[in-house]
């Protein structure tokens, strides 16, 4: 079964070794876990995922793989027999009918009564308020009413009631496809960050000034060392408005992210494409922008560019003199971009779009094209993979 467990694991691209199995198996002949799966469950997580990023698929491997073991500490070896969970039908009650439905009383008065439920049942139930079945308003089951219960063998919650369910994953916002948290793009932007000691000598060099000591016949010589710092320099450009609104969250969280992580750090506004303008105030940008020209000329070609939209637009705003929406463009967006890009060699495009959704939109095909492939969807994923691709 364990060994099972493991291939699954690894068939299901969650990165465990040989090394981390042996581990849980001594753990288990220790007895740690004892005789609960819950207890098993929190161990075989703890040994075996290394980046939370794989919790969401662990729970769902380890909810396959254990499917129908008991998971109540202490319980009787006693099995509940999948026809009797099958969906027959769901009960609907009105208010006042789930008002008269009294709960069980507490955790522990549940985990008891269930106990007694599962030694005493012989066949499946449906409707009533006593035994494990469908469409009643006992504690125990699926598609029925219960103000506090433990939901077996339901795909979903209805009524969000339950205060045990073996198959809920705790961890689901944390996978490689979902959207961004402050938090996991700092950890992403990692990857970016290069270290050099640079300065003044203000942080003390404990192995030189060991090793000097010892050359001086053990009296005290001090050596100092310039701090290590981040020298990775960033220029990040933020589409806003439009379509854009509704990816503010994301581009905020982002823009948090990037600004703790790196100490040179760049950032500009413009609008669906890049044009002959950017700014820094969205509230002035007619009156207050800086020449693209400007900004080129400003940050060396040793900056990392991201370009952060959604590239929906009109294809016109892109390839012809004039397209813009806001002002007329003497020059194509497509040739800004062309510009930007023969200087920063190291570029990327970031998409709150989900990618499966970018061959339906011509304007986003276009600048991938002018990107060369290099726009990547702003999920934890696809900005582990950016930053990867800036960092070669």
């Amino acid at each position: 079964m364990f060994t099972k467990f493991f291939f699954t694991l690894k068939d299901a691209s969650v990165p465990v070794t040989l090394r981390e199995y042996l581990t849980l198996i001594e753990a288990l002949k220790a007895g740690c876990a004892e005789y609960s799966v819950n207890d098993f469950y929190y161990l075989a997580r703890a040994t075996l995922v290394k980046d939370e990023k794989n919790l969401d698929k662990f729970d769902q491997v380890f909810g396959h793989c254990f499917n129908g073991i008991e998971f109540i500490s202490d319980a009787a070896e006693v099995e509940i027999p999948e026809e009797w969970l099958k969906k027959l039908a769901e009960l609907s009650l009105t208010d006042e009918e789930k008002a008269q439905v009294e709960a069980m009383g507490g955790w522990e008065k549940l985990m008891e009564t269930l106990q007694e439920r599962l030694k005493e049942q012989e066949k499946r139930h449906q409707g009533g308020n006593k035994w494990i079945g469908t469409a009643g308003k006992s504690p125990f089951g699926a598609y029925g009413y219960n103000p506090e219960g433990v939901r077996i063998g339901q795909k979903e919650s209805r009524h969000r009631k339950a205060v045990k369910v073996w198959d809920k994953r705790e961890y689901k916002n944390l996978d490689d496809s979902v959207e961004l948290g402050t938090r996991n793009i700092k950890v992403a932007m990692k990857r970016l960050r290069q270290f050099a000691r640079e300065g003044a000598a203000e942080e003390l060099d404990l192995d030189d000034t060991i090793r000097s000591t010892a050359r001086n016949a053990g009296f005290l010589d001090l050596k100092m060392r310039p701090e290590r710092h981040n020298t990775v320099k960033v220029l990040i450009l933020f589409d806003i408005g439009g379509s854009m609104d509704d990816h503010i969250k994301a581009c905020e969280e982002l823009f948090s992210a990037a600004r703790t992580e790196f100490k040179h750090l760049e950032f500009y506004y413009f609008h669906n494409c890049v044009y002959e303008k950017l700014w820094k105030e969205n509230s002035r940008r007619h009156t207050s922008f800086m020449p693209t020209w400007d900004v080129l000329h400003t940050y060396p070609a040793d900056y990392k560019l991201i370009l952060v939209g959604d590239a929906t637009m009109s294809p016109y705003e892109i390839a012809y003199p004039g397209g813009s929406v806001e002002h007329w463009n003497e020059e194509a967006g497509q040739v800004w971009m062309e510009r930007m890009l023969n200087i920063y060699h190291k570029a990327v495009w970031l998409n709150p779009v989900p990618e499966k959704y970018w061959d339906y939109t011509p304007s986003v095909q276009m600048i991938k094209q002018l990107m060369t492939d290099r726009m990547y969807p702003l999920t934890i994923g696809g900005l582990e993979s950016a930053m990867k691709e800036l960092s070669r």
